[in-house]
Protein backbone atom coordinates (compact mmCIF):
# COMPACT_ATOMS: atom_id res chain seq x y z
CA UNK A 1 0.00 0.00 0.00
CA UNK A 2 1.34 3.57 -0.82
CA UNK A 3 0.69 6.32 1.01
CA UNK A 4 0.19 10.01 -1.40
CA UNK A 5 2.07 13.24 0.57
CA UNK A 6 1.17 16.53 -0.41
CA UNK A 7 1.20 20.00 1.15
CA UNK A 8 -1.30 18.91 3.45
CA UNK A 9 0.23 15.82 4.37
CA UNK A 10 -0.41 12.06 4.24
CA UNK A 11 -3.60 11.92 2.05
CA UNK A 12 -5.55 8.88 0.34
CA UNK A 13 -5.12 7.79 -2.55
CA UNK A 14 -7.23 10.44 -5.00
CA UNK A 15 -6.60 9.54 -8.51
CA UNK A 16 -9.41 6.56 -10.27
CA UNK A 17 -7.57 6.97 -13.83
CA UNK A 18 -4.32 5.36 -15.27
CA UNK A 19 -1.14 6.57 -14.54
CA UNK A 20 1.51 7.41 -17.67
CA UNK A 21 4.84 6.03 -15.92
CA UNK A 22 7.91 7.48 -16.44
CA UNK A 23 11.61 6.19 -15.67
CA UNK A 24 13.90 8.94 -14.47
CA UNK A 25 15.88 8.46 -17.48
CA UNK A 26 13.39 8.95 -20.00
CA UNK A 27 13.92 11.34 -23.11
CA UNK A 28 11.16 13.58 -23.17
CA UNK A 29 11.48 14.01 -27.03
CA UNK A 30 10.92 10.29 -27.54
CA UNK A 31 7.77 10.10 -25.71
CA UNK A 32 6.19 13.54 -26.31
CA UNK A 33 3.73 12.19 -28.77
CA UNK A 34 2.60 9.09 -26.35
CA UNK A 35 1.96 11.67 -23.27
CA UNK A 36 0.01 14.65 -25.35
CA UNK A 37 -3.20 14.19 -24.25
CA UNK A 38 -2.45 12.53 -20.60
CA UNK A 39 -3.58 13.94 -17.49
CA UNK A 40 -1.61 12.00 -15.14
CA UNK A 41 2.11 11.16 -15.36
CA UNK A 42 4.33 9.02 -12.30
CA UNK A 43 7.65 9.32 -12.47
CA UNK A 44 9.53 6.68 -10.81
CA UNK A 45 12.58 7.12 -8.18
CA UNK A 46 14.76 4.12 -7.84
CA UNK A 47 16.78 5.77 -5.33
CA UNK A 48 16.81 8.76 -2.94
CA UNK A 49 19.76 9.72 -4.17
CA UNK A 50 19.13 9.47 -8.04
CA UNK A 51 17.58 13.24 -8.65
CA UNK A 52 17.00 12.89 -12.64
CA UNK A 53 13.84 12.43 -11.31
CA UNK A 54 13.48 16.24 -10.60
CA UNK A 55 15.16 17.46 -13.55
CA UNK A 56 12.18 15.01 -15.54
CA UNK A 57 9.61 16.98 -13.87
CA UNK A 58 10.92 20.27 -14.49
CA UNK A 59 11.08 19.78 -18.34
CA UNK A 60 7.83 18.39 -18.37
CA UNK A 61 6.93 21.84 -16.67
CA UNK A 62 8.69 23.54 -19.00
CA UNK A 63 7.22 21.72 -22.67
CA UNK A 64 3.62 22.43 -21.28
CA UNK A 65 2.70 19.40 -19.30
CA UNK A 66 -0.41 21.08 -17.11
CA UNK A 67 -1.94 17.37 -15.79
CA UNK A 68 -1.13 15.49 -12.29
CA UNK A 69 2.75 14.63 -12.08
CA UNK A 70 3.18 12.33 -9.11
CA UNK A 71 7.12 11.47 -7.61
CA UNK A 72 6.46 7.38 -6.43
CA UNK A 73 9.45 5.56 -5.04
CA UNK A 74 12.68 6.56 -3.18
CA UNK A 75 11.88 10.19 -2.16
CA UNK A 76 12.80 11.54 1.00
CA UNK A 77 11.11 13.84 3.58
CA UNK A 78 13.66 16.42 2.85
CA UNK A 79 13.38 16.19 -0.59
CA UNK A 80 9.49 17.41 -0.14
CA UNK A 81 10.45 21.12 -1.23
CA UNK A 82 12.57 20.25 -4.41
CA UNK A 83 9.67 17.88 -5.63
CA UNK A 84 7.54 20.58 -5.36
CA UNK A 85 9.72 23.57 -6.98
CA UNK A 86 10.50 20.92 -9.70
CA UNK A 87 6.83 20.96 -10.59
CA UNK A 88 5.54 17.85 -8.61
CA UNK A 89 2.11 17.86 -7.35
CA UNK A 90 2.67 15.02 -4.94
CA UNK A 91 4.61 12.08 -3.96
CA UNK A 92 4.37 8.66 -3.32
CA UNK A 93 5.77 6.44 -0.61
CA UNK A 94 5.35 3.18 0.54
CA UNK A 95 4.25 2.08 3.96
CA UNK A 96 7.84 1.79 5.47
CA UNK A 97 9.16 5.11 4.42
CA UNK A 98 5.96 6.89 5.99
CA UNK A 99 6.61 5.29 9.62
CA UNK A 100 10.15 6.22 9.00
CA UNK A 101 9.48 9.46 8.32
CA UNK A 102 6.05 10.13 9.68
CA UNK A 103 3.76 12.84 8.85
CA UNK A 104 5.30 15.95 10.94
CA UNK A 105 8.42 15.34 9.11
CA UNK A 106 6.83 16.25 5.57
CA UNK A 107 4.79 18.68 6.81
CA UNK A 108 7.89 20.32 8.07
CA UNK A 109 8.57 20.77 4.57
CA UNK A 110 5.67 21.92 3.25
CA UNK A 111 6.32 25.28 3.09
CA UNK A 112 8.39 25.32 -0.47
CA UNK A 113 6.87 28.26 -1.58
CA UNK A 114 8.13 30.65 1.62
CA UNK A 115 11.51 29.12 1.90
CA UNK A 116 12.10 29.21 -1.77
CA UNK A 117 15.94 31.32 -2.45
CA UNK A 118 13.98 32.22 -5.92
CA UNK A 119 11.36 34.16 -3.84
CA UNK A 120 13.84 35.72 -1.50
CA UNK A 121 15.71 37.22 -4.70
CA UNK A 122 12.78 38.79 -6.03
CA UNK A 123 11.93 40.66 -3.52
CA UNK A 124 12.94 44.35 -2.74
CA UNK A 125 14.09 45.58 0.42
Amino acid sequence: MSVIVTDQGFQPETHNGDWFDLAPDVDIAAVETQIDGVTAIRVRFPAFSDGRGFTLAARLRRAGFTGRLRAAGHVIADQYAMARRAGFDEVEIDEDLAERQPEAQWLSRAAWQANDYRARLRRTA
